[in-house]
């Protein structure tokens, strides 16, 4: 299992123009050469030996790196425009916090500027207190100690008790204050601003572009009703895309590999994500993860509601977040099918059924019923 799993840009981003590559000149990550990645690390302090190998991620670019005492580091590069340095240095924040916590999220490590190693007619700098973030020439990146692991046994009852404890754990560190620059989970600025967005973009071939937006707002709405039924829904910092290629599991228990998607929200955000399947066989194992959760941490239970509208965010979120990314090599070769009728018209499909599954008002979801 790699270190890094594909990630998905779950749950918002900054506003972004139609097409980025345009917007920054060339093609996203081009500059990025092997040589490149080396000689930023030796830069920001962290003498490499040579040894590189590129992790699965399509958002930002993310190296294992070897250095010259024969540890290994990850190196996460930004993708550029998509978060200000105080969003970044938020995310950052917030591991350090978990890790004083004791709570096995990975922390960024201390970088320090070494401009006799800088490239020539490159700027750069280091931020934050204390810097975790460097920026080098276009290029900004953390680092961070390397964590391996493999997928956690979702099936297991023990394993999803702990999960929950865990997670229980991370939300505690969460609740205690909140993000100021970093983005919130809704139904607004989630899933409205990507059904917008892709509006406006060119990007809905005209034969199913109204029933793709007929059906995205009838399930919004109905995402938008069902937030609404829950008075005083408490909202706190998240891992934000907690989906098991995130959290890796090891002989002394779990730990997340990548907060960056971080972000305000409810507590049942980082727990749905864990799950697919039938719906049926669902409900034990989400009973067994907030057994887990509930000893450490108190659960709304109204928030269960809140997995159908958070599904429909996803969905459409998702497709805003692939054609933004269009111009990016990567996505074509990754998702060939992405745009076509038949995308679009499975994508309005599972709209409908999401609104269907949000229809029923009841504070338990049907499929945790019985």
């Amino acid at each position: 299992m790699p270190d890094h799993a594909p990630e998905d840009d779950f749950p918002a981003q900054p506003a972004e123009g139609a097409r980025p590559s345009a917007a920054h000149g060339l093609t996203p990550y081009a500059t990025l050469t092997p040589e490149r990645v080396l000689d930023t690390l030796d830069a920001l302090g962290q003498p490499v030996d040579g040894r590189l190998l590129q992790l699965n991620s399509y958002e930002n670019r993310v190296f294992q790196v070897g250095l010259d005492d024969g540890s290994q580091v990850v190196a996460k590069f930004y993708r550029s425009g998509r978060w200000t340095n105080e969003q970044i240095l938020e995310e950052h924040a917030f591991a350090l916090e978990l890790a004083a916590a004791e709570v096995p999220a990975v922390p960024p490590l201390t970088l320090a500027l070494d401009t006799f190693r800088l490239p020539a007619g490159l700027s750069a700098a280091v931020h934050g207190a204390p810097p975790t973030l460097g920026a080098i020439g276009d290029a900004r990146v953390a680092v961070s100690p390397r964590r391996g692991g493999r997928t956690p046994e979702l099936e297991d009852p023990a394993v999803l008790e702990w999960l929950g404890r865990f997670l229980g754990r991370l939300h505690t560190v969460g609740a205690r204050q909140p993000f100021v620059h970093r983005p919130t989970l809704g139904v607004a600025q989630t899933g409205r601003a990507a059904r917008d967005w892709l509006a406006e973009a060119d990007h809905l071939p005209a034969e199913h572009r109204q029933d793709w937006l007929d059906a995205a707002d009838e399930a919004l709405d109905a995402a938008e009703e069902a937030f609404s039924r829950i008075d005083g829904l408490r909202l706190r910092r998240l891992h934000g895309d907690c989906h098991p290629g995130n959290l890796l599991w090891t002989p002394e228990g779990p730990h997340f590999v990548d907060l960056d998607d971080a972000c305000m929200g409810p507590a049942v955000q980082d727990l749905w994500m864990l799950f697919s399947g039938d719906p049926k066989e669902r409900t034990p194992l989400l009973h067994a993860l907030l057994d887990g959760y509930e000893q450490v941490a108190e659960f709304d239970w109204r928030e269960l509601r809140l997995i159908e509208p958070l599904r429909t965010l996803r969905l459409v979120h998702h497709s805003a977040w692939l054609a933004r990314r269009w111009d990016d090599p990567a996505f074509p070769a990754a998702f060939p099918w992405y745009g076509s009728g038949v995308y679009w018209q499975q994508q309005a499909n599972a709209l409908r059924q999401q609104t269907e599954a949000m229809a029923n008002p009841d504070d338990t979801p049907a499929w945790l019923q019985g």
